[in-house]
């Protein structure tokens, strides 16, 4: 755990979805030695399960997997209440069709992975076989009836498909549990919240100023995600204006839902109660 002399290392999700809740926070300017790891949600699950990773964004799935170790930080999360625009499934036929079909998944996170699963299973009746591969739609395709990509790969793939069937999971979970479905939370581990409050309160406020500057001003954001993604400036707007950065009760109730169907189909061990990380005091000592 982070001491006197270790930097304390905040998680960083390189998709594109989380960009206004990280902008802004610059570690350098906090009270305490930290530094930004910035990786694809799988890498950032693991270092949040092990403690290598103190603070930081991890997948809502890999948080039920690691809740014994970690705590939510409040107000933060990538969540959508309907389309998510970057969670989509492809598919030569309806989902229907489906049901025992081939579906090829992402091999970069496993929130979206899983709520495929429940959403096939419990909303379609389905038993589809599974296999993994790198995210690349072509090469899917070729040996399954459908794909699952996830982030800035169904971001592009959305812009130049011309002959799949596209499903977006967040809408259909929408849909079917009348729920808002949130992909990524933010949390701290409990040793770390134990030994340095200050500094993890600290660094979770930051998150939180990242959020309201980044909202009240797309700008900056929609600018970089042109100059490195492509896409319209309408696309950007339109994009980051549909997720949800909050996490309030209606985001934590889809997620309890999300967490009893993964338990129920023995995907978690555990079924999980988001628990939130109470700051509130060291703020105010700190005041």
């Amino acid at each position: 755990m982070p001491g006197v002399d270790k930097k304390t290392v905040i998680g960083k999700i390189s998709y594109t979805n989380a960009w206004p809740l990280f902008y802004y926070v610059e570690p350098q300017l906090l009270g305490t030695p930290a530094e930004m790891l910035a990786e694809v949600p799988s890498v950032l699950n693991e270092g949040m399960k092990n403690g290598d990773i103190h603070i930081g964004a991890l997948s809502s799935f890999a948080y039920a997997e690691a809740a014994d170790k970690l705590q939510l930080l409040p107000e933060l999360s990538v969540s959508a209440n309907g389309s998510v625009k970057s969670i989509l499934l492809f598919s030569r036929g309806p989902v229907e069709s489906l049901k025992s079909g081939t579906i090829a998944l992402t091999n970069t996170s496993a929130t979206s992975v899983n709520l495929l699963k429940i959403l096939m299973e419990k909303a379609l009746d389905g038993a589809p076989e599974y296999k993994t591969m790198e995210p690349d739609l072509d090469t899917m395709m070729e040996s399954a009836d459908a794909a699952l990509l996830i982030g800035d790969n169904a971001i592009r793939a959305s812009w130049y498909n011309k002959k799949y069937h596209v499903t977006d999971l967040g809408k259909w979970w929408k849909e079917w549990t009348g729920c808002s479905m949130t992909f990524a939370v933010w949390a701290v581990n409990r040793s770390a919240a134990a030994d340095n409050p200050e500094a993890m309160a600290e660094i979770a406020c930051m998150f939180r100023d990242s959020k309201r500057r980044s909202l009240e001003d797309l700008r900056p954001i929609v600018n970089e995600a042109i100059s490195r993604i492509g896409g319209t400036e309408s696309y950007w707007h339109g994009y980051f204006n549909n997720l949800c950065y909050d996490f309030n009760e209606m985001q934590q109730e889809g997620l309890r839902l999300y967490f009893k169907y993964a338990y129920e189909l023995g995907l978690l061990k555990h079924d999980v109660t988001p628990e939130l990380w109470r700051e509130n005091i060291v703020m105010r000592v700190k005041e």
